[in-house]
């Protein structure tokens, strides 16, 4: 049995509700066969099919062919970044509590080849070992109850980067030079602030939380923290040189339970998520012995053994413990965004190898994921409900 026989075709026209989304957008599309290629991919993106690439997206969406959605990707004259800023635009007037982070995480794509760019064998924490793979650096904007992406940067190694022939073959920007991916990190945080995205900090796990050059960043930037970091991180109890500089680990597992308080974030499917937790001010330590003052958070279970957690924010003495926990624990948030934007919408799925090719496919990926995102709000509020009144952001049931 053909694939696409057990899966519903695209209509000929646009849904009303997409087609209202991406009004604002036109004008970004200089032709209006550019305008109609975006909509189609999107569309068909939109689709339960189970592979979403150019080939088998123009066998389902009528209206369009293969060539035109290649053409899209790699051909027609459209600004990736100007459709990026725009959608972030549109996402902040929406309707919400205000009180977001931005999260920094990056994940990775597997890949069978050696061409296309980025590809390379690197360490893949979303394939949890060494693997061919490209990987990509993402900026995610969290509240409590809604969510949606900023921005995208492919990580290319140093040597991607040094590779003329591969840049050449990949149309790697001239621009483009070798940065780790805690510095990509910062430059998404830049470009997220140049767009007005109110943020309360940031947020990010033990890869980004471990590395100083991340966090003096941050410092610099004036942003507010909450990270994740590893049981080896360096800590000590006093600013003074002859302090004795000690494993997060170990200093955790010296306190007293009682001075442990149990906090819940979270309500899931089964209940609240909760766990104990401690904060301690203390001082985090540089490779160069240079000391910054924060709070050192550290998390385990509320019953019986497991696996403990460690946090570092450089958030004010009077900072609340529950506050820093509910925030680092929104993380959850850009892993759900990850999951969504591959196993629904085909972010893993493209098959060019071209440098813009690969960051328009990830711009498109977010304006849909952006349009689930604002439909979903736009449904809250006009589905009303008998009982109680529901808080005006509450999830959805």
């Amino acid at each position: 049995m053909d694939k696409t026989s057990a899966v519903p075709h695209v209509p000929s026209e646009p849904l009303p509700e997409l087609a209202e989304f991406l009004k604002p957008f036109q004008a970004l599309f200089r032709r209006r066969e550019s305008q109609t290629a975006m909509e189609r991919y999107l569309s068909g993106l939109l689709t339960e099919h189970p592979v979403k690439n150019c080939d088998t997206l123009a066998d389902i969406v009528p209206g369009t062919t293969e060539q035109q959605l290649q053409g899209l990707l790699t051909q027609m004259i459209w600004d990736e970044a100007a459709l990026n800023q725009q959608r972030v635009q549109i996402m902040r007037t929406l309707k919400t509590e205000g009180d977001g982070v931005l999260i920094i995480d990056d994940t990775g794509f597997a890949k069978q080849g050696q061409h296309s760019v980025g590809v390379a064998r690197q360490y893949s924490g979303t394939l949890g070992k060494i693997a061919n793979c490209q990987i990509t650096v993402n900026c995610h904007y969290a509240e409590r109850t809604v969510a949606w992406p900023v921005t995208t940067r492919l990580y290319l190694s140093k040597a991607w980067c040094a590779d003329m022939a591969r840049r050449q073959a990949t149309q790697v920007p001239v621009a483009v030079t070798f940065q780790t991916k805690a510095e990509i990190g910062l430059h998404l945080i830049d470009q997220a602030n140049a767009w007005g995205v109110r943020h309360a900090c940031v947020v990010a796990d033990a890869g980004y939380g471990d590395d100083p050059v991340f966090l003096n960043g941050l410092e610099t930037r004036r942003e507010h923290y909450v990270v994740a970091v590893r049981a080896n991180f360096s800590v000590v109890s006093s600013r003074q040189t002859t302090a004795e500089v000690e494993r997060v680990e170990a200093w955790l597992m010296r306190l007293p339970r009682w001075q442990w308080q149990t906090i819940r974030w979270r309500e899931g499917s089964q209940g609240w998520l909760r766990a104990k937790f401690v904060g301690i001010r203390c001082w985090r330590v540089d490779g160069d012995g240079t000391r910054h003052v924060g709070w050192l958070i550290g998390q385990r279970l509320t019953r019986g053994a497991g696996e403990w957690k460690y946090f570092w924010s450089n958030f004010p003495l009077t900072t609340p413990l529950e506050k820093m926990v509910e925030y680092t624990h929104r993380r959850y948030w850009v892993e759900q965004f990850h999951e969504e934007a591959k196993s629904l919408l085909g972010w893993d799925q493209y098959q060019g190898r071209l440098w813009h090719g690969f960051h328009r496919h990830a711009a498109l990926i977010m304006l849909t994921y952006s349009f689930l995102v604002w439909l979903e709000l736009r449904e809250r509020e006009r589905i009303s409900r008998r009982g109680r009144p529901r808080r005006a952001f509450s999830p959805s049931a």
